[in-house]
């Protein structure tokens, strides 16, 4: 049980909370950069509490909020399912998520405290089609993508056809690290393949696996497709990668308080680079050469990942993915995740002031000023005018 909550000592700086999974390795990961940078261990408020309203702030504290994953019964209270690996019921998830968020940041908030992230933009962010909306309107470079809602296999093919994409990317709405995410190529009439880490059981359920598999008979892919609509999906035209090593290869780049700290190559060979689907860890200095040599700037990667968090300022950490086209000469965002910063032994880039500070460790050094930055907020608000 963590202790209960009480006000930093004055000129202490921040004390530490986290509304997480004890057994998380993110949440983990983050109480050890907090404790390795001076301060008092974080409480940690286990998320199965937090559902069932078993959680109090104090004032000057400063709260991460952090996935809820890797608990099933967590994943029970907010999917309603007892089988973590399903795929369905990500948009129940979405709901009951996002009004948990909205009410610990109530709370944070009438305590005094300071929270990691918005709730109205974690709901946008674990929402793809706002997402991808919100960033298009920013003018941020993203795939083109179908607009309007898909409600099964015939209407998938008729928006494909209209909109002249063969091969696109089919994600659940409310999905992450994969799940249910498919990779569509049409050929012709009957002549389809559909890429997944999805297993389909005979009765038609979907569960996640860590095996990718080619689905090529258009009755299964139908049926996958058709399994996937009742939660909402977001399709996008599948842009061709660039590679490294004869792998397509993409990027993950950190990015904390507005400025891009980290960055990792992630390498397949088969379209999603997931790491924990068989994706590896690519060459980063190999990938500034390339990008060199077909006459750009590592820089201006960056700066697009930072345009594409501008658009959710209140939240002080995204991981960003960087999809580079083909010949390394142009680049596109493909997805911003609100917990995509679990890069294990990864230190900052270069000039990035993270230099020696893996991803949490960027967080918690850059989480004073947040605090600084609400407590002004909260003077200005109660001075009379």
């Amino acid at each position: 049980m963590s202790p209960s909550p009480s006000s930093p000592a004055p000129g202490a700086g921040p004390r530490f909370a986290v509304v997480g999974n004890p057994e998380n390795r993110r949440t983990t990961m983050f109480a050890e950069a907090v404790r390795a940078a001076g301060h008092p261990p974080p409480r940690v408020l286990a998320w199965r509490d937090v559902l069932r309203g078993r959680y109090a702030f104090a004032p000057g504290e400063w709260v991460r909020i952090d996935s809820p994953g890797e608990n099933a019964e967590v994943d029970r209270l907010l999917r309603g399912t007892a089988e973590p690996t399903r795929v369905e019921g990500t948009a129940l998830w979405h709901r009951r998520f996002t009004a948990a968020v909205r009410e610990v940041t109530r709370a944070a908030h009438r305590a005094g405290a300071t929270t990691s992230a918005d709730p109205e933009e974690i709901a946008v962010l674990f929402d793809k089609r706002r997402c991808h909306a919100r960033l298009a309107a920013a003018g941020v470079p993203v795939p083109p993508a179908l607009a309007g809602p898909v409600d099964g296999w015939d209407a998938l093919k008729r928006g494909l056809g209209q909109a002249r994409i063969r091969r696109a990317f089919v994600k659940p709405a409310h999905g992450s690290s994969a799940s249910g995410v498919v990779a569509l190529s049409l050929a012709g009439p009957g002549r389809v393949k559909a890429t997944t880490s999805v297993e389909r059981t005979p009765d038609g359920r979907l569960y996640n696996s860590l095996r990718v598999r080619d689905y090529t008979a258009e009755g299964e892919v139908a049926a996958l497709v058709d399994a996937l609509v009742p939660d909402g999906i977001h399709v996008e035209r599948w842009l061709p990668k660039a590679a490294q090593g004869g792998r397509a290869a993409d990027l993950r780049v950190v990015v904390v308080a507005g400025r891009a700290t980290h960055a990792v190559v992630r390498t397949s060979r088969h379209p999603m680079t997931n790491l924990h689907l068989g994706g590896a860890r690519g060459d980063l200095d190999a990938v500034r050469e390339a990008i060199r040599a077909a006459g750009g700037d590592f820089a201006s990667v960056l700066e697009v990942a930072e345009r594409a968090a501008a658009c959710f300022p209140g939240t002080l950490c995204v991981g960003v993915d960087i999809l580079p086209a083909t010949g390394w000469r142009r680049f596109a965002v493909g997805e911003v995740n609100a917990f995509g910063d679990l890069l294990p032994r990864l230190t900052g880039l270069p000039g990035s002031g993270a230099e020696n500070l893996d991803t949490y460790a960027a967080q918690v050094a850059a989480a004073p000023s947040a605090v600084r930055r609400t407590e002004r907020e909260e003077h200005h608000h109660d001075t009379p005018a």
